[in-house]
């Protein structure tokens, strides 16, 4: 995710007549809910990663033979990676608004996708078996820390490019005050100077720095990095076809993930 539309403003239209107080209430309530759902996932998703805290982290649980916890695994992690990728495109957007206002289309992707997140925290499959674990006090605390550094990349890019808008409250705020949401601008605030995608980079960062690796945890780590970088080519696609020149000048300026490296 990235100075994106797919993670930003939805291009909408000024509508022909103001709807009613009770559907801008509604609107407003539901990308409310959508946001809370949000918070609270994305805070148990720390805890899950990160064997912080949470009931059930990834490598908790009740475990299955190791090829019934791969295909449950993998299942959970396709449904997110379908509705992330599908929901994120410009033609689905087209295809929402036909049905329900664009106000509500981004708050509606964030609720999917954090009900998609619950779903793998509950029903994730452990797979115990320890590829490494760093058993000194400060290299298990450095690594520990790395993965709590990369959480907080993510949090911090999200604010760098309007996080309520990101997450759909902007949206739903500005229809129920009667007014448009402002064209998507093309900006590379903070550390988009530098990468591209540090949203990435931090989910990257978080997901592999730890001191415990268990099997289960490194496939989460191996399908979500493989993910990363397909969400970012179709991310990317859509950003040339957007703002055209102007994107295409900053990615050859700017590295995706490592500055000065690629």
């Amino acid at each position: 995710m990235s100075i994106t539309l797919q993670n930003g403003s939805n291009e909408t239209a000024a509508p022909a007549a103001m709807p009613s107080f009770a559907a801008r209430m509604l609107a407003l309530a539901y990308g409310g809910l959508a946001y809370l759902v949000f918070l609270g996932t994305f805070l148990y998703a720390i805890g899950f990663v990160s064997h912080l805290v949470v009931p059930k982290t990834i490598n908790s649980g009740p475990t299955s033979s190791w090829p019934t916890a791969l295909l449950i695994d993998l299942v959970l992690m396709s449904i997110f990676a379908v509705q992330h990728s599908g929901m994120a495109r410009q033609g689905f957007k087209r295809l929402f608004a036909r049905f329900a206002s664009p106000a509500i289309e981004r708050s509606t992707f964030v609720l999917l996708a954090s009900l998609s997140l619950i779903l793998l925290f509950w029903q994730w499959q452990p797979m115990p078996a320890v590829v490494w674990n760093i058993e000194g006090p400060v290299f298990a605390g450095a690594a520990a820390a790395g993965g709590l550094t990369g959480w907080l990349i993510v949090l911090y890019s999200t604010f760098l490019i309007s996080h309520f808008e990101l997450f759909g409250l902007t949206q739903v705020l500005s229809h129920f005050a009667g007014r448009m949401v402002a064209p998507v601008k093309f900006r590379t605030p903070g550390l988009y100077r530098l990468i591209r995608h540090p949203i990435y980079l931090g989910f990257i960062i978080a997901f592999w720095s730890t001191p415990l690796m268990t099997v289960g945890h490194l496939l989460f780590a191996s399908v979500t990095t493989a993910y990363i970088f397909v969400g970012i080519w179709l991310e990317e696609r859509d950003l040339v076809a957007f703002f055209g020149d102007e994107y295409r000048k900053y990615r050859e300026r700017v590295a995706m993930l490592l500055p000065g490296l690629f």
